[in-house]
């Protein structure tokens, strides 16, 4: 059951008969994956309702990607964070601190009477993001140990944390064209009230025996470096990359990042352990997420675009066209953990995934003003649901393998930290290449709506193009990193060997 290590270990705590019983390990999973279902869909659900809160709120074009950037700022900021708290706290008491928090924020930006109001919600939701979805993942690594049982456990949160932005997409559409553009951020309520009551009863209370200390000067590195990275690139989608603001906090945030790695070596008590990033398997995790993520985002904006604009499809009809991809990602993320990876390993599946994907974004630069849904979009959807799905699975069931209870919030943060960094790095470099196809493709002719229009399937075949790069330098750097054969078992508490 998910409790914290070290006094039900030494024989001081008493055994609790309902805890223990292995159905109550299937709802707390049950209780995980609507928390983290909550988190990742916030990330795309929000980008459909900007239209209406613009409208409603007034405020400028300009403005407009504060709404993304203050929840990506704080999210992708303080995630290590937030997972070190949740080993020094406990996870029990971060992960419902987290849904408190992120139903609060929720509600104020639902009720949000201006623009500023709404920005400063969504950087609580950010905020309170970075503490909820270690703790999420921590909680799951903790709970589920046994191989056969953490596969299918894992193979189920991996297709959530990857189907969640479609499920956003849809979810979005519905409430802003049924409903209100407030009830996008009104949901949430919905959510974390079952996770925090199922959470309340199932999880176990206490905070972990062998506590780490807090890295306090590794803390501020990292989370000053991350805001600069995440800052600078969410800054190029709107200015030119030579722009001072842009490059300065880029150089800036690499300059942080690498103190943080250098600081992390003399620390007593680093933020992030060597022994988290050091084991290959590990590591390979981590750089298939960074990854993935940016290709990831990449499909879910300019598809959306394409689905809108070119062919003419409502909010909502969008939000269904990515449900095939979304089923195809859960089938594919169960049968890769359930079947595959303990007979396989990972070295030839999340390589196979990245390929999947890669052809599927290469298949979709064929797309037109005269392509159908069924005949041409569907099947390259399909495809990525497949890849994504065995990627994602595979990477999270292995980045927190082998990890010792005590790093197992910061090795989880790790997780959500790459993805977050990759996506935003990944939107950023996919607009910029994006909008200059459409400008250099108007060069010399006349702006009339057919150029228009052709000018913007350039710039969504160009993105495409370039996520699919993205798959196949996974597939490359996963060949390479992963070990052979199936994952190696590890004493649960002790972290694999380098």
């Amino acid at each position: 059951m998910a409790r914290e290590a070290g006094p039900r270990a030494a024989g001081t705590r008493r055994a609790n008969p309902r805890e223990d019983h292995p159905s109550h390990r299937w709802w707390v999973l049950g209780v995980i994956g609507l928390a983290q279902l909550m988190v990742v869909l916030d990330a795309t659900i929000v980008n459909i309702a900007l239209p209406s809160a613009q409208q409603d709120l007034g405020f400028s074009d300009g403005n407009r990607q504060w709404i993304v950037t203050a929840y990506a700022l704080a999210f992708g900021s303080l995630l290590l964070l937030g997972g070190r708290i949740a080993d020094l706290v406990g996870r029990r008491v971060v992960f419902l601190t987290g849904l408190v928090g992120f139903a609060g924020a929720s509600a104020i930006g639902g009720a949000a009477p201006s623009f500023e109001v709404l920005v400063l919600a969504r950087a609580l939701q950010g905020l309170f993001g970075a503490l909820l979805a270690p703790a999420a993942l921590s909680l799951l690594t903790t709970t589920f140990t046994v191989p056969k049982e953490r596969a299918k456990a894992f193979g189920i949160y991996g297709a959530i944390a990857g189907a969640g932005g479609a499920v956003g997409l849809l979810l979005g559409g519905v409430l802003t064209e049924y409903l209100d553009w407030r009830w996008c951020l009104y949901v949430n309520l919905a959510f974390a009230f079952l996770a925090f009551v199922g959470g309340w009863r199932l999880l176990t209370a206490g905070a972990p025996a062998d506590r780490p200390r807090l890295d306090i000067p590794g803390t501020l590195l990292v989370s000053a470096g991350l805001f600069c990275i995440v800052y600078g690139f969410s800054e190029a989608e709107s200015h030119a990359w030579s722009s001072p603001l842009t490059w300065g906090f880029l150089v800036a945030g690499a300059v942080l990042v690498a103190a943080f790695a250098w600081w992390q070596t003399r620390a007593a008590h680093p933020l992030l352990p060597l022994r988290v990033v050091l084991d290959r398997d590990r590591a390979a995790s981590f750089l298939a997420m960074f990854i993935s993520g940016g290709g990831m985002f990449g499909v879910f904006l300019f598809l959306t675009y394409y689905l809108q604009k070119g062919l003419g499809y409502s909010p909502v009809s969008t939000g269904l066209a990515f449900i095939p991809m979304v089923a195809c990602m859960i089938a594919s993320s169960v049968t890769t953990t359930n079947v595959l990876l303990l007979r396989f390993g990972a070295k030839p599946i999340v390589p196979t995934g990245m390929g999947i994907a890669a052809a599927a974004m290469v298949w979709l630069t064929a797309l037109d003003l005269n392509s159908s849904y069924a005949a041409h979009v569907l099947p390259p959807l399909l495809c990525l649901g497949i890849g994504l799905g065995a990627v994602f699975a595979t990477v999270m069931n292995l980045a927190t393998a082998g990890v010792g209870p005590r790093d197992a919030g910061v090795a989880s943060a790790m997780v959500n930290t790459s993805q977050q960094v990759g996506g935003s790095i990944g939107t950023a470099l996919l607009n910029t290449l994006a909008t200059t196809a459409a400008t250099n493709y108007l060069v010399g002719r006349k702006p009339t709506p057919p150029v228009l229009a052709q000018a913007q399937l350039e710039s969504y075949a160009t993105a495409y193009w370039w996520s699919a790069g993205f798959f196949a330098l996974g597939l490359v750097v996963t060949v390479f990193l992963y070990r052979p054969g199936a994952p190696r078992p590890h004493p649960v508490g002790e972290p694999a060997t380098p």
